[in-house]
């Protein structure tokens, strides 16, 4: 594979499908625009909606455009791609647990200033994400903006809704929705291209100018629309519970195969800490009359089957995508734009189903949805298992292609089964909560796919160089043909062992695959021990599922 970031393009079926999802891509927005303007028409509401979309869209954005970076970022700053994941791990973890705090903050200082100060922030982390000169420096700035990203998307939500009558509130969550999906399609592509060409920095510097006309503009249309403020006590206890238990738990699997694991102290003291705090912090949020989670909501056995499978779907779904574009680049040979390109056509049916599915769930059983969209990924998943290292680019699109139908099929209808039959009062809390655990297990799952990963390969490693004598068979055959194309011995070597780390990494990422599709079909089981939501229901809004 050429290095050339266009040679792919040669291919028509390529061509096709990349050219198929950025006309996807842009008549999305176009669609966007036209619809939003009809259904705003007598409200003034089509600036509200694209104003709320661009922070939106910007968000998610961030969520999906360090991907294809992390090779990038890693070799600039010294560190090896696993520990780059750290990048988006850390986010990750840092979202979620500022996502429960919602709803107090906006109480506290009302949802027009949270909204602008998020945005802002946000602007101002991002900033220092890309002046950072270290990756402890860039993950401190990546926690930054995590956490105060939490609120943005909660709060577009409100805003939103806020600027449509309740007839047309569904258009309105379903146009909101449309940009969750974009964006993480345009993430790749936009974050390939400018680490290529520019370099990964401006990943993070293009969101300056962008929140700062969001914030500017949000400001001066919604501010005579504050909502009421008042004093609450917040659960500081149980917060900080949440922030030790969650942290320590990270930590202990992003450094897990740096420190080997429990033979390591530090390992040891990040798990018990983990272990103990989560203990108490059950105990302490199931008797606090202010709890910052409401873990009752958990003896709703829709909201627990509901919560499992879209947390661990999500856990699986994002660790594949993040372990994708690492093999690409790092044993494909792969520039950040063609692994971009790569990843884009995801989009086309996600961004063409959404709509039909947010339209008919309140009809159609969500049980017999969700079951399409996990079977969707382990058809994907089983397909990416038979990927070689002579997979050209034709056959890594087409399961890249077809995962966009399952996921217009996910977030939706679990969405739906997780928050049916809970009182209007509670849905706020029940909503942060399964947002809270789909973010955090989002998190976990990068960092657990690229561990099992690396640890796969040194399987696949040692197993391959046992079958090698040197001096003998094919290892003599290929070292002589080495050395006579002009390598010294060392040099063939080195090669010897690369092209044996590039099968090792390869069926490593197999098995990766293959286990989620596993576990994937598994789940399924979990959909059906929930009850169906009365088919007059209202169906739930659309979730940023594919935003984090």
């Amino acid at each position: 594979m050429s290095n050339h970031p266009f040679v792919p393009l040669r291919h028509r079926a390529v061509r096709l499908l990349w050219g198929a999802a950025v006309i996807s891509d842009i008549g999305t927005w176009v669609q966007l625009i036209v619809v939003g303007s009809l259904v705003a028409s007598g409200t003034g509401s089509a600036i509200q909606t694209g104003l709320v979309a661009l922070a939106t869209f910007m968000n998610v954005l961030d969520s999906s455009i360090a991907n294809v970076s992390i090779p990038a970022i890693s070799g600039d700053l010294g560190v090896s791609p696993g520990q780059g994941t750290w990048v988006i791990t850390s986010f990750g973890v840092a979202n979620a647990i500022s996502v429960p705090l919602t709803g107090w903050l906006t109480q506290r200082f009302g949802a027009v200033r949270l909204f602008t100060l998020s945005i802002l922030l946000f602007v101002l982390t991002s900033w220092l994400c890309g002046f950072a000169p270290s990756l402890e420096m860039l993950v401190f700035f990546r926690v930054l903006q995590g956490l105060v990203a939490g609120p943005m998307i909660p709060l577009s939500q409100t805003l939103l809704l806020s600027s449509y009558p309740r007839a047309k509130a569904g258009m309105a969550l379903a146009l909101w929705g449309m940009t969750t999906l974009v964006a993480p399609v345009v993430g790749p592509l936009l974050g390939g291209w400018i680490t290529d060409n520019i370099s990964w920095p401006w990943i993070f510097y293009i969101n300056v100018p962008v929140g700062l006309l969001a914030a500017a503009m949000t400001w001066s249309i919604y501010r005579h629309r504050e909502t009421p403020t008042r004093k609450l006590p917040i659960d500081s206890v149980g917060l900080t519970l949440l922030v030790l238990w969650v942290g320590s738990l990270q930590l202990m699997l992003d450094k897990g195969k740096e420190l080997d694991w429990f033979a390591s102290s530090q390992i040891v003291t990040l798990g018990l800490v983990a272990l103990v705090s989560f203990a108490v912090f059950v105990v302490w949020e199931l008797t606090d009359k202010h709890p910052v989670v409401d873990l009752r909501l958990f003896k709703r056995r829709n909201f627990s089957f509901g919560a499992l499978a879209l947390s661990v779907a999500y856990a699986l779904f994002f660790g594949n995508i993040v372990l994708l574009p690492l093999w690409l680049q790092q044993w494909m040979g792969y520039t950040a734009t063609s692994a971009g390109m790569a990843l884009a056509p995801v989009g086309i049916l996600a961004i063409l189903m959404t709509p039909l599915i947010g339209k008919k769930i309140a009809v159609w059983d969500p049980r017999r949805i969700a079951t399409l969209a996990f079977l969707g990924f382990a058809l994907v998943l089983w397909m990416r298992s038979q990927f070689t290292t002579q997979t050209d680019m034709v056959h890594i699109l087409v399961p890249t292609f077809l995962q966009g139908a399952a996921m217009s099929m996910f977030f939706i209808p679990l969405t739906t089964l997780t928050l049916a039959g809970i009182e209007p009062a509670r849905i706020p809390s029940a909503a942060g909560l399964s947002n809270f655990t789909r973010i955090t297990a989002g998190a976990m799952g990068a960092s657990i796919a690229t561990t099992l990963w690396d640890n796969r390969a040194a399987m696949h490693h040692a197993h391959m160089t046992e079958t090698l004598v040197q001096g003998q068979g094919v290892f003599a055959l290929t070292l002589q043909s080495l050395q006579a194309s002009g390598m010294s011995t060392e040099q063939a070597l080195l090669q010897i062992n690369r092209l044996i780390d590039q099968q090792a990494y390869t069926r490593a990422a197999d098995d990766i695959f293959i286990a989620s599709a596993c576990i994937f079909l598994l789940l399924i089981g979990s959909i059906w021990l929930t009850r169906r939501p009365a088919p007059h229901g209202a169906a739930a809004g659309t979730d940023a599922g594919g935003a984090h």
